[in-house]
């Protein structure tokens, strides 16, 4: 095993991108990289300024600790603390997921649907159901700059690293958390409503990737035997606090889509927009609307 003590900065890079591809990890280059800036303090700017100066002995140790747990599978975002979501850097605790790419599709059909229903200026009501980090409330308060809205999460320790991501964002004034089951604890009305519960079939949970298994919290992740139960709760919750005219997008996994407009419409709402595709062409966000009076 390669140890880092003496190295450059750049030689030290180098060494842990070759430990990790030896691991097959495809993301190798990129992981050594943000590893060693977060061991060092450093910026991709400093790394490359820093290039050539040594490790110190804490420095080593520090990369060695991150580097043993990286190949043990936990996540970068885990070891480092923070991932970042819609250009804004959200800090992570155990009770929250890892914000990922695909929930970005939630927010752009959010903003599709609010843009073309008028000024995204206007003030707006929105709240985001098992908010976790508050990834997807915040991404759409940083796009709408007279909107207000509540996250929910049955965790308060979820809530409170939401209501710090909140408050590095700059968004404090315009957001409030609140502990309740999805929208159990809100009054309405609103004239959005997101949300990106658990989704993962009970049974399918051991065949997750180890990342996400052994460290995202299974509560955020399991959706019960057919993967429907948080959907089967919100959406009629969802659809009694709705605005007219008000939408509710959710996250879907593989193969949900029409089941979950179903729910939709068994609630009273009309699915009449075609689910966004993730990056990978999966169907990833479904809409709801509530027909205007």
């Amino acid at each position: 095993m390669t140890s880092f003590a003496s190295q450059t900065v750049e030689t030290a890079r180098r060494a842990l991108a070759a430990r990790f591809k030896s691991a097959a990890n495809d993301s190798a280059e990129l992981d050594a990289r943000l590893l060693l800036g977060h061991a060092l303090g450093l910026d991709l700017t400093g790394l490359i300024s820093a290039a050539q100066r040594r490790l110190t002995p804490d420095e080593s140790a520090r990369l060695e600790e991150f580097a043993n747990r990286r190949l043990a599978g936990e996540p970068v975002a885990r070891i480092i603390g923070e991932k970042e979501f819609w250009g804004l850097p959200l800090r992570l605790s155990p009770a929250t997921l890892v914000p990922r790419p695909d929930t970005e599709t939630v927010v752009e059909l959010a903003l599709e649907l609010l843009r073309a229903g008028g000024d995204l200026n206007r003030p707006l009501r929105i709240a985001d159901l098992g908010t976790g980090t508050g990834a997807i409330l915040l991404a759409l308060l940083s796009e709408l700059p007279a909107t207000r809205g509540f996250g929910t999460d049955i965790s308060e320790s979820a809530l409170q690293t939401a209501a710090a991501n909140a408050a590095r964002a700059g968004l404090s004034d315009r957001a409030a958390f609140l502990a309740c089951d999805y929208a159990s604890g809100l009054s309405g009305p609103f004239d959005l409503i997101v949300s990106n519960p658990p989704y993962i079939r009970s049974a399918d949970i051991a065949a997750l990737a180890l990342e996400v298994r052994n460290h995202d919290p299974i509560a955020a992740l399991d959706g019960g035997a057919d993967g429907l139960d948080a959907y089967r709760a919100l959406i009629p919750q969802a659809a009694d606090l709705l605005a007219p005219g008000g939408a509710l997008i959710v996250e879907a996994g593989a193969g949900q889509t029409s089941q979950i407009q179903a729910l939709m419409v068994a609630a009273g709402l009309t699915a009449t927009t075609t689910p966004r595709a993730d990056l990978g062409g999966i169907p990833r966000a479904v809409a709801g609307h509530k027909m205007a009076r």
